[in-house]
């Protein structure tokens, strides 16, 4: 078992694997961020957001999603200086797209500028509302929990610059997601002939859906208010 995970394709079995799990959790985070529009009271969201925080079986899979993220980053980053090493001679542009998509070529720096996304996201959000520089809010049952709605809704609502910044952020993340869902199918090897034209199109629909639902939502503060 060791062997495997530390060949070429044990590594890429991993990335995909890590892949995935993060996917799943992309749509239950879009989910919950979803809710920031369909209650401007904001106490959907923030109960929600409580929930997510408080709850026992969250404690435990947020340091597995850390987890994952950085194993996920870290064999993405051997496969690609593998790939380097073994490749000293480019390829032909013609022949690269001839052969591959855009995003396919360009994994590795789409999920650079994912990361620098996602490092913007912990600053601005994740953070504050974990380390208690977020005002408490007790609604009428008592139940006193972090105001993350005004957060959000304040940083979307006054900054024009993040509200660009995460529509292009949901964009790239799209891009990356769009490549990565039927490629991690195709590496742990639940893809052939017939299926990858399906997962191509499943990838891509899920990708549209990442990419419209986190850009739509700072949109929304942008617009309305």
């Amino acid at each position: 078992m060791g062997r495997f995970y530390n060949s070429s394709i044990g590594k890429k079995f991993f990335v995909s694997i890590t892949g995935l799990f993060l996917m799943a959790f992309l749509l239950v985070h879009l989910g919950v961020n979803s809710l920031l529009m369909f209650d401007d009271t904001g106490e959907l969201f923030n109960q929600a957001a409580h929930f997510m925080g408080s709850n026992p079986i969250m404690k435990v899979i947020e340091p597995i999603l850390g987890i994952g993220f950085i194993l996920h980053i870290v064999y993405a980053l051997i496969v690609q200086i593998v790939n380097w090493t073994k490749r000293p001679v480019k390829y032909s542009k013609w022949d690269q797209k001839e052969s591959s998509s855009w995003a396919s070529r360009n994994m590795i720096y789409l999920g650079a500028i994912v990361l620098i996304f996602l490092g913007i996201h912990l600053v601005n959000f994740f953070f504050k509302i974990k380390f208690g520089t977020v005002a408490p809010i007790t609604y009428a049952d008592g139940v006193k929990m972090h105001n993350s709605y005004a957060l959000v809704a304040e940083l979307f609502k006054n900054c024009t610059a993040i509200d660009v910044l995460y529509v292009l952020g949901g964009i790239f993340l799209g891009l990356h997601l769009n490549h990565g869902f039927w490629s991690a199918f195709q590496t742990i090897g639940w893809s052939n002939n017939d299926w990858r034209k399906k997962l191509e199109l499943v990838g891509s629909i899920y990708a549209l859906i990442i990419a419209i639902g986190f850009s739509i939502i700072p949109l929304y503060f942008l617009i309305k208010f």
